[in-house]
C-alpha cells in the first residue's frame, strides 16, 4: 500500500472517459487528468486531486506514490503540460518506476555567491544529466562562485553529486564562467570628455 503518510501520496481514479470533452469536464471539478506508462506496462489512465498536485510539482522530478483504486504505484512525474495564457495545469504524463531503480533525469543547477573583484558569474548551462535512484532524486545541485577570481570556468565534472548520483552529462559541459564585465560605456565617456574640452575653443571662436 502506498504510505499515506508521505507528502507525495496521492489517491488516484481511474478513468474510462476520454477527449477534450472529459479532460474539460475533470478540470472542472479541480481535478487533473494523467497518464501513467512505463516497464512494459498497459498505459492507465487517471484522474488526480488538482490542489495535492500543484503543491507537489512545485518541485522538479517528483516521485508520486499513488493509490489507484488500492493498488500501491510508483510513478515518476515525467510532463507536465499547462495552458500557455492561465498556466492551469491541464495533463501529467507519469512513468512508472520502482524502489532501488536508477533513472537519468535533468536536475537544475543554481548558482550562489559573489565572485571577487567585481567579476560577474554568467551561467552557460541551467541544468545536467544524471542518473539517480528514482526514489532519491536531487531537486537541485548548487554552484558556489563565492570569492572565486575572475578567469575561472565551472564545468559539469566541478558540480559536488550526492551519494547515488552519476553524472551522465559531458563532463567539460560549461556551467559557469566568471569574468569582469566589458565597460561598453568606456568609449562613449572618453568622448564625452573630448566634447567637454573642444566645447570652450568653440564658444571663444
Amino acid at each position: 500500500m502506498a504510505d499515506k503518510n508521505s507528502s507525495n501520496y496521492l489517491a488516484a481514479e481511474l478513468r474510462t472517459s476520454f477527449g477534450k470533452g472529459a479532460a474539460r469536464k475533470i478540470r472542472a471539478l479541480n481535478k487533473i487528468p494523467a497518464v501513467i506508462y512505463g516497464h512494459g506496462t498497459e498505459p492507465q489512465h487517471v484522474t488526480l486531486p488538482g490542489h495535492q498536485v500543484a503543491l507537489i510539482i512545485r518541485k522538479s522530478n517528483q516521485v508520486l506514490e499513488l493509490d489507484i483504486e488500492g493498488k500501491s504505484q510508483l510513478a515518476l512525474v515525467k510532463d507536465v503540460q499547462k495552458d500557455p495564457v492561465r498556466q492551469i495545469i491541464e495533463h501529467l504524463d507519469l512513468i512508472v518506476v520502482r524502489k532501488g531503480e536508477k533513472v537519468t533525469i535533468d536536475v537544475s543547477v543554481r548558482v550562489e555567491g559573489e565572485p571577487a573583484g567585481g567579476a560577474a558569474a554568467i551561467q552557460d548551462n541551467t541544468s545536467v544529466s544524471v542518473e539517480a535512484e528514482a526514489t532519491h532524486i536531487p531537486e537541485f545541485f548548487t554552484v558556489s562562485v563565492e570569492g572565486v577570481e575572475a578567469g575561472t570556468s565551472i564545468y559539469a565534472k566541478d558540480i559536488e553529486l550526492p551519494s547515488g548520483s552519476t553524472l551522465i552529462s559531458d563532463p567539460e559541459l560549461l556551467i559557469v564562467n566568471v569574468s569582469i564585465p566589458e565597460e561598453a560605456d568606456l568609449g562613449d565617456s572618453e568622448t564625452g570628455e573630448e566634447t567637454a574640452e573642444e566645447t570652450p575653443a568653440e564658444s571663444a571662436e
